[in-house]
């Protein structure tokens, strides 16, 4: 299955929405370049001791969730963002009924933390910020993303 496609829109006004939240103007750089500014403006909420925008978090995890199911495809491995997102990835055996073997799961910050190379894989499995179980739930060779 393709990465979904996000709205332009809805990512602009996540990212704007984002941005009022932090006393920042509205974005007005390229729409190719909205889901980084998103996630940018997201991280910048954590570092602020804020809680991000609903929205613009949601927009951000599964932005960075499908940069990960195009650069690492397959049905091996479930990776889940509660209460964002969850996405299939990495070759292998494939997983088609009940609790899939390979699972990985974190909180959004972490997992955009992980994905632009704040934090490393080893370290957050080690705090317990992440949850991985099975064989082949290990996402470092993977992370960060490029």
């Amino acid at each position: 299955m393709p990465p979904r496609r996000p709205d332009p829109e809805k990512l602009r006004a996540a990212l704007d929405a984002q941005l009022v939240a932090l006393d920042q103007p509205a974005y007005d750089g390229p729409a190719a370049a909205l889901p980084g500014a998103l996630v940018e403006a997201v991280l910048t909420a954590y570092d602020r001791g804020l809680e991000p925008e609903r929205d613009a978090a949601r927009q951000a995890v599964r932005h960075l969730l499908d940069r990960l199911a195009t650069t690492a495809p397959g049905r091996t491995v479930e990776v889940r963002v509660p209460p964002y997102a969850a996405a299939q990835v990495i070759e292998g055996p494939r997983h088609t009924r009940g609790t899939p073997p390979n699972v990985v799961e974190m909180s959004p910050r972490t997992w955009i933390e992980l994905a632009v190379g704040r934090r490393g894989w080893g370290e957050a499995v080690a705090e317990g910020a992440v949850a991985a179980s099975g064989a082949r739930a290990d996402l470092s060779a993977h992370l960060p993303l490029a």
